[in-house]
């Protein structure tokens, strides 16, 4: 605990609330959850459930566990007009893959699709180039003294205001 500073929040549950305040472009200020360890024997969390509300009432949950026996990730973005699923990840152990991402949009206009069936499009993934993007963007930052766009101290320090407001309930 003294090193790794958190559980699964932590580890894996931080990149996902910076995907969703990246996402979203909201600060987020209002928090209910519960952080539990639920499963393994350990003084840390297995489990976080979070709630968050921002200024503007844009609502986001989160769950970040180590006891769903199967990798998982699913990230859904539910909209006035419709909707955006990312469902899968692509990582070095290929264990959440495949990667697709859905785009589905409200349609009232034609029963067919109104009842909870909308039309989807799906675009799936076989490469993921982000983590060399990223690196690139460091590199020159280092070499050439460009500005960091991606990944700047503000968002690190803004993930981890996050994770301490989930702590904290």
């Amino acid at each position: 605990k003294k090193i790794s500073g958190g559980g699964i929040l932590m580890d894996q549950g931080i990149h996902l609330l910076d995907l969703m305040k990246y996402l979203s472009g909201e600060k987020f200020t209002e928090f209910k959850s519960f952080v539990e360890t639920s499963f393994w024997d350990i003084e840390l969390e297995d489990n976080a459930f979070a709630i968050m509300k921002s200024e503007n009432n844009v609502l986001a949950s989160l769950h970040s566990t180590a006891t769903q026996w199967r990798h998982k990730f699913l990230l859904e973005i539910c909209l006035e007009e419709g909707y955006i699923t990312l469902d899968g990840f692509l990582s070095t152990t290929n264990s959440y893959a495949p990667e697709k991402l859905v785009f589905g949009k409200r349609e009232f206009e034609d029963i067919t699709y109104a009842m909870g069936k909308p039309r989807e499009t799906i675009v799936s993934f076989e490469n993921d180039d982000s983590f060399k993007m990223e690196i690139e963007e460091f590199i020159n930052a280092v070499d050439k003294g460009t500005k960091i766009i991606n990944g700047t101290i503000d968002d690190a320090h803004e993930a981890m205001r996050l994770v301490e407001a989930i702590y904290s309930q």
